[in-house]
């Protein structure tokens, strides 16, 4: 029996992780700034998303926009942010370190693995900076990562879907692979057929624009939102063809 869907949503406020939850999603990815990508959320969000959602909670440790090449003061950075959401019980980090030459930064990569343990941890987008995403992807099975989240270094998942059937033919059930970048309710179904994955990301087609329309307000521009409708769009086209739940 093939394994079910796993559908991760990307939230950016703990409003937003309670209605992916009531939409039906299995998990959330906890950030901050995702205007620039994601950052790390705060410990009061971190908390309080923890506090009221039954599903697994993991949480972008980035801490900063940019490239994932990091010095000694954003590691320590990155290792406390680790250990501070390691604490406040979220069930995985979502993080990714490449070296100055766009490979994986194995030895950086190998020491936070170990501190966040037994947390889940999955390798983000950084894997579609690298130079070569297949031998990326052996380093990160080396290193004992549990799923790397890519759209195969494209805008979209589905323009990358031919790299991320590789990625999944390479991987062999060795580490899940987790495809993010544009999937929506629309492509999902096409997406999953063509690439194998058993894991999908979905963001902004899950989210509505959100904030105040008055024109006095412009000062504070509007923000996306979750949507819990939108979230089970999406799960309905993935459990139309799936046949079920992953519990």
């Amino acid at each position: 029996m093939q394994q079910p869907i796993t559908i991760e949503i990307c939230v950016g406020d703990v409003e937003s992780a309670i209605a992916a939850e009531a939409g039906g999603a299995d998990r959330v990815e906890l950030c901050d700034n995702l205007a620039v990508g994601g950052t790390t959320p705060s410990a009061g969000t971190i908390a309080e998303a923890v506090r009221w959602l039954s599903i697994p909670v993991h949480v972008l440790i980035r801490p900063r926009a940019g490239d994932f090449v990091h010095g000694e003061r954003e590691l320590a950075v990155i290792r406390r942010d680790i250990e501070a959401a390691r604490a406040l019980g979220v069930a995985g980090v979502v993080l990714g370190l490449l070296d100055d030459r766009r490979r994986i930064a194995s030895s950086q990569m190998a020491a936070l693995i170990e501190l966040a343990r037994p947390l889940s941890v999955t390798f983000h987008r950084a894997i579609d900076a690298a130079l070569d995403p297949l031998d990326a992807l052996d380093r990160l099975i080396e290193l004992g990562v549990d799923r790397v989240l890519s759209s195969a270094g494209r805008p979209s998942a589905i323009e990358g879907a031919s790299m991320l059937r590789s990625m999944v033919d390479r991987a062999a059930g060795r580490i899940a692979i987790m495809a993010g970048g544009r999937v929506s309710a629309a492509n999902v179904d096409n997406l999953i057929r063509t690439t194998g994955v058993r894991e999908i990301h979905v963001g902004s087609a899950a989210a509505r624009v959100a904030g105040c329309s008055d024109p006095v307000d412009q000062a504070f521009p509007p923000w996306h939102r979750t949507d819990a409708r939108l979230v089970q769009a999406v799960v309905e086209a993935v459990r139309s063809r799936s046949g079920g739940s992953p519990g």
